[in-house]
């Protein structure tokens, strides 16, 4: 009798233990354990951050209500062995199970890159790793490695022809090697066969197409109405091996540019990109042109200007001549309001 007794309190006790042991694993599975209460957040887990780290950071975050919830279950699905990282969004009331999955699944959100205004590929880096993981450092090694460059192409004064200035989806952690193919594939997809068609019926390559375009997109960044009829004009002089005499190369060459007035003796500097000193097209781009230059190039107007000065009411648009006295007249308009102005320099 005393021993059924005891049986009975040992069931007892195993099914009380049972049922709360199978009430706590269904709070660790089932009940909302991520941002409890909170917003949706987006989670950032940098390469090479192991269990622990993840750990603090989930704390600190207060993004976790309970970590020793989390924590059990993720050594249970062996989460703290296959740490991925990246851009993961988690959403309000996730349970733990759900944020797991998703974690260990690898399936992040990606970013946007962008990046316009480029005038040197020494920029480059800082603007494209705004948003990502990489280091502007780590990819700027790539930037500037010779060997790196001419496997996609390309060399040292022309590289910027490369980057199409544009918004890139990408994923938070890429890597400096595949951001870089990624940059390479959007170039030669831009690049299709109409457009190397039409740039070739100019005698032109896509990288001097670019070059040309840095050149037209410099003298109007305001007003993209006007880029085929520059291009036009340059064209013009390419055809007659005129001398471009695009004011824009020689700030390049003097590298200062805060410069608003191109004096004459900016025109005796020894570059090849003084446009004044040398015919033909500079060595490289001035600028990564925008998509709307280098389609003002592939589709420039048709005309006779040789000549173009700035409209001397600042608004950033060209007086075009045909020769040499009508420019004069234009330039003498320009300089009077540029000393009016009282800009020298």
């Amino acid at each position: 009798m005393k021993g059924r007794k005891i049986l009975i309190l040992v069931i007892v006790i195993f099914s009380v233990l049972l049922s709360s042991f199978s009430f706590y694993v269904y709070q660790v599975i089932k009940t909302p354990n991520i941002l409890v209460q909170q917003e949706d957040t987006f989670f950032y887990i940098y390469p090479g951050t192991t269990f622990k780290q993840l750990q603090d950071s989930l704390h600190h975050k207060s993004i976790v209500h309970d970590l020793i919830s989390f924590s059990m279950l993720a050594k249970f699905k062996g989460y703290d062995k296959v740490i991925k990282p990246g851009r993961y969004l988690l959403k309000s009331e996730m349970t733990n199970i759900e944020a797991i999955d998703l974690l260990r699944s690898g399936n992040q959100v990606p970013v946007n890159i962008t990046f316009n205004n480029v005038r040197l590929v020494s920029e480059l880096a800082e603007k494209i790793c705004t948003n990502i993981a990489l280091a502007p450092e780590e990819f700027n090694q790539l930037l500037t490695d010779s060997v790196v460059i001419e496997s996609y192409g390309f060399n040292e004064e022309n590289l910027l022809s490369m980057f199409i200035p544009n918004t890139y989806e990408v994923y938070w952690d890429i890597s400096a090697t595949a951001l870089m193919d990624r940059i390479y594939n959007e170039y030669q997809n831009f690049w299709d066969e109409k457009k190397k068609e039409k740039a070739r019926s100019m005698g032109l390559s896509p990288i001097e197409v670019s070059v040309l375009a840095s050149i037209v997109n410099a003298e109007s960044q305001q007003h993209d109405d006007e880029l085929p009829r520059i291009a036009g004009l340059y064209i013009n002089r390419l055809d007659r091996d005129i001398a471009l005499q695009a004011d824009p190369t020689l700030v390049y060459a003097v590298g200062d540019f805060t410069i608003r007035r191109v004096l004459n003796e900016h025109r005796e500097i020894d570059s090849p990109y003084n446009t004044y000193m040398y015919t033909g097209l500079p060595p490289g781009p001035i600028r990564a042109p925008s998509i709307a230059a280098i389609m003002g190039v592939l589709n420039y107007e048709a005309h006779n200007y040789l000549y173009m000065c700035a409209k001397e009411d600042f608004s950033g648009y060209h007086n075009f001549a045909t020769n040499l006295s009508q420019h004069s007249r234009n330039a003498r308009l320009y300089q009077n309001a540029l000393n009016k102005a009282k800009l020298y320099r």
